[in-house]
């Protein structure tokens, strides 16, 4: 059976030039084979684990957790992204924002919560694609995750050293300089974005424990600038402005854009949460996955969700939302009045502190998706390797740390984040999807399609409700086409929920009001997806697209290969026989 997967001679896809075109021309029959060929959670923890050599190890606890994720959640961002929505769509409405984008992100940090526990390894969303919808769904689900987490921390860099600037009265031109040979948006070269990139990947190089123990420090620091923030916001501010703009022409109340600007300063604020999904990449290093992961990430996500909806309610009595500045929200309001300049440089400085947390955490993940993506061979095993002396993935480490700092040197901020979103979104969307379709399908003993036809039905539901939301003028038939899409979407879950039963119970902890609890976080991504631009789409698809090259090109021989000498597990194969057999 193994000298069916050989190639001539015995050689494998990539021994030399001749042998590689004789496997490209095999593409589509190996293509068919592997593309949805799904793994085992066994395997994922035993067989595809080996693959690093040496073991993580498990030194993680609870608080560890939350820790990573709410240095993970809480960046810079927040301080510019609660001004923007307040003052664009919610007023004072956007600690409402806050609530309702939180408990979104505590529906999908419950669906990653489940998958965790029942498979606490490193691969997080990428292995939880793979055990479930298999081998190409999973290699285009972590290409994205790979690409938004390096552009997003080149850019995080980027504004630290923004951040720190402003702490201490300097431009940020005094330390970045112009190559004039360089179109605009790259040709600002930032060496201390360098240095913080460089610095922060020798610390998660060197020890997680250790890491977590920086990332505790600079987070206690940085929740104690959010607290004075707050503080200072209730103390100085004004519980009329709460209601009350400051020009009598604009509208007025707690809901001065209705309940159209409350979701739409919602979708604009949930970014701002994204983060705790790395921390299920720590899974594999966590002493007790069963009590741990649950705890560490629900607990991070709403200790985060009482902080924003804080500093929402804190920024808003301190200035009518009418005045507030998007840009810069609470450095502007306390500049604006005399003598309390200084808290400006607070902000900063908390901000920085922010930038760094996230930072770290944001490469711990990055890292360790890409160690198990070269566990599954559809990358070199080179990143899959774990050092021995300081049980951490070093090479995928270093490798993405300098990748991202040179993107850092010489790449503008605003270019970077508008390449970042989608592509996480799209995930938290796959891990919904996933999470539902494993607790309703065993594979080779039940019927997938009713599931299968369930997904995809609710999702064009979904995605009928986005976009009558987005492009229908105001007025009485959208409102009715809005509420005949509500009421399909929950037709459809009822149906479902009452006609096809659970084909498995998850035996340590499970997502709550299964199905309703994923299909909402499918609803909301769906949502938030449809608030970005054109433009977005297109670099999503150009990223997709350089992705599918990859893996036709080279993940699925090698991966294909692997299958032939044994490191794949045939049981896979046989799985995929029985699944195509159910479907015909």
């Amino acid at each position: 059976m193994e000298a069916h997967y050989r190639n001539h001679g015995g050689d494998t896809s990539f021994s030399s030039l001749r042998v590689y075109l004789n496997s490209l021309s095999d593409t589509p029959s190996r293509f068919s084979r592997r593309a949805i060929s799904v793994s085992t959670s066994y395997d994922e923890m035993s067989r595809v684990r080996a693959v690093s050599g040496e073991q993580m190890r498990r030194t993680l606890r609870w608080y560890d957790l939350v820790g990573l994720g709410i240095g993970g959640m809480i960046g810079a961002g927040v301080f510019v992204t609660t001004g923007r929505a307040s003052r664009l769509f919610a007023g004072p409405s956007i600690v409402v924002s806050y609530a309702i984008a939180g408990l979104c992100a505590l529906l999908s940090a419950f669906c990653y919560t489940e998958f965790a526990v029942h498979l606490p390894v490193a691969g997080g969303a990428f292995s939880y694609i793979r055990i479930t919808f298999g081998e190409f769904p999973a290699f285009i689900t972590g290409a994205n995750l790979i690409m938004d987490y390096v552009m997003s921390n080149a850019a995080v860099s980027r504004g630290f050293t923004a951040y720190l600037g402003s702490a201490f009265g300097l431009s940020t031109s005094q330390w970045r300089f112009v190559v004039s040979g360089l179109p605009n948006g790259f040709n600002e070269i930032d060496p201390v974005a360098v240095i913080v990139v460089l610095a922060v990947t020798f610390i998660i190089c060197y020890s997680t424990r250790e890491s977590s123990k920086v990332n505790m420090v600079l987070t206690a620091l940085h929740i104690a600038f959010i607290v004075f923030v707050i503080v200072m916001g209730f103390w100085k501010g004004d519980a009329k402005n709460l209601t009350r703009p400051a020009n009598p022409e604009n509208p007025s109340g707690f809901f001065p854009f209705g309940a159209s600007g409350v979701f739409n300063g919602a979708a604009m604020v949930y970014l701002s949460y994204i983060g705790y999904d790395a921390v299920s990449t720590m899974a594999e290093e966590v002493k007790d996955p069963v009590k741990d992961i649950p705890m560490g990430i629900s607990g991070s996500v709403a200790i985060v969700i009482v902080l924003y909806c804080l500093m929402a309610v804190s920024m808003s009595m301190l200035l009518p939302y009418d005045l507030i500045d998007p840009e810069a929200p609470y450095s502007a309001a306390f500049s604006k009045s005399e003598g309390w300049e200084w808290v400006t440089k607070v902000v900063g400085i908390g901000a920085s502190f922010g930038i760094l947390t996230s930072l770290l955490v944001a490469m711990l993940g990055q890292a360790r998706y890409m160690c198990v993506i070269g566990r599954s061979r559809v990358v070199p095993t080179w990143f899959a390797k774990v050092h021995p002396k300081t049980s951490t993935p070093v090479n995928a480490s270093a490798f993405l740390g300098i990748f991202t700092a040179a993107l850092a040197l010489f790449t503008d901020l605003n270019v970077l984040l508008n390449l970042v979103s989608i592509g996480t979104l799209f995930v938290f969307y796959m891990v919904a999807n996933a999470v539902i379709f494993r607790r309703y399908v065993a594979v080779g003993y039940t019927r997938p399609w009713p599931t299968l036809s369930f997904l995809c039905l609710f999702s064009i539901t979904s995605i009928v409700f986005t976009l009558v939301w987005k492009l229908a003028p105001s007025g009485s038939p959208k409102w009715f086409m809005l509420g005949a899409s509500g009421v399909a979407a929950i037709a459809i879950v009822q149906i479902f929920h009452c006609v096809v039963p659970q084909a498995r119970t998850p035996e340590f902890w499970g997502v709550p009001l299964m199905p309703w609890t994923p299909c909402v976080s499918i609803f909301l991504n769906i949502f938030l997806l449809g608030s970005l631009d054109a433009p977005s789409y297109i670099r999503f698809g150009f990223f997709s697209g350089l992705a599918v090259l990859v893996y036709v090109f080279y993940s699925v021989h090698a991966s294909y290969d692997a299958e032939g000498d044994g490191s794949l597990d045939f049981k896979d194969v046989e799985s995929l026989e029985n699944f195509n057999r159910i479907l015909s």
